[in-house]
């Protein structure tokens, strides 16, 4: 009864959040001429697909499979749905709410066998960014973790928040984005550890032509709680993408590779990461 009433909760949460945001968008939208693509304007589609904070509605499912965790070298999946929706707030700002909602799969740490499989903890992020930005592009705002998971070993138990911040360029062909927030607990269970985790994720994208690129988009992540060797997860790697159509529905999707080169006690040591999003550039804000 627990797990039904925590898939419900984290059900409705999406569902508030994303209705919410399409609802302000809907409200004031500028459709695009399919008859007016140009290569100009998939190569703007392919920028703005590498940039956080474009006016572009996109969603984006994201398979983490991570190998080697825990003695018996299992492996965990996490599959991230994150819708990305940008909204116009004034002529001078506009909102981007980001939110990921993961859907996990974690084996038992001490035994060859078995596992939970469950929502994990949504995290919603939202920044605040200039609608005409100039050559270096940002959006500040808060991040949140909220305690929706199915089963407490797929979640913190806590409801935290902190800020969060993203800066980019495009120089070229070239796409540089770092993103990085922090967040604290602040209510929750009592009996589960206080949070106290940090997040940064830095791209580096060479776009090709055809709408092909190659990009570096590792997630680092630190646990301040944890004990001394535990702290960071850094990981290096990366792949090949692409931004086309699938009949007449835009798509960017790519295949990543990465190796952790630290990583706590029983944490994986690389993991494989295929992600396709889709585009829609004909009801995103101009």
């Amino acid at each position: 009864m627990v797990s039904i009433t925590r898939i419900q909760w984290s059900a409705v949460i999406l569902a508030i959040l994303f209705f919410v945001a399409t609802s302000a968008v809907a409200q004031d939208t500028t459709a695009s001429d399919p008859e007016s693509a140009s290569e100009t304007a998939d190569t703007q589609l392919q920028k703005d697909v590498q940039n956080p904070v474009a006016s572009l509605i996109l969603v984006p499912l994201q398979d983490n499979t991570n190998f080697g965790a825990g003695p018996f070298n299992r492996t965990q999946n996490v599959l991230d749905i994150q819708p990305i929706i940008p909204i116009n707030i004034s002529s001078y700002w506009k909102v981007i709410v980001r939110i990921v909602q993961p859907v996990v799969w974690k084996p038992y740490p001490n035994q060859n066998t078995g596992g939970e499989y469950g929502f994990g903890d949504m995290a919603p992020d939202f920044f605040f960014s200039p609608r005409h930005p100039g050559k270096l592009m940002w959006g500040i705002g808060p991040a949140f973790a909220i305690p929706t998971a199915t089963d407490n070993v797929l979640g913190q138990g806590k409801f935290s928040i902190g800020p969060s911040a993203v800066v980019l360029v495009q120089p070229g062909k070239w796409t540089i984005v770092n993103l990085v927030n922090n967040v604290w607990s602040v209510a929750g269970s009592g009996s589960r550890p206080s949070v106290n985790q940090m997040l940064d994720q830095y791209f580096i994208t060479r776009n090709l032509k055809k709408g092909w690129y190659v990009t570096s988009a590792p997630i680092i992540t630190a646990n301040w709680n944890a004990p001394s060797g535990s702290v960071w997860t850094v990981p290096f790697g990366g792949g090949p993408g692409r931004v086309q159509k699938l009949g007449s529905q835009p798509v960017n999707w790519k295949v990543e590779f990465f190796g952790n080169a630290v990583h706590p006690k029983g944490g994986p040591s690389w993991t494989m990461r295929l992600t396709l999003a889709f585009l829609y550039p004909k009801y995103s804000k101009e």
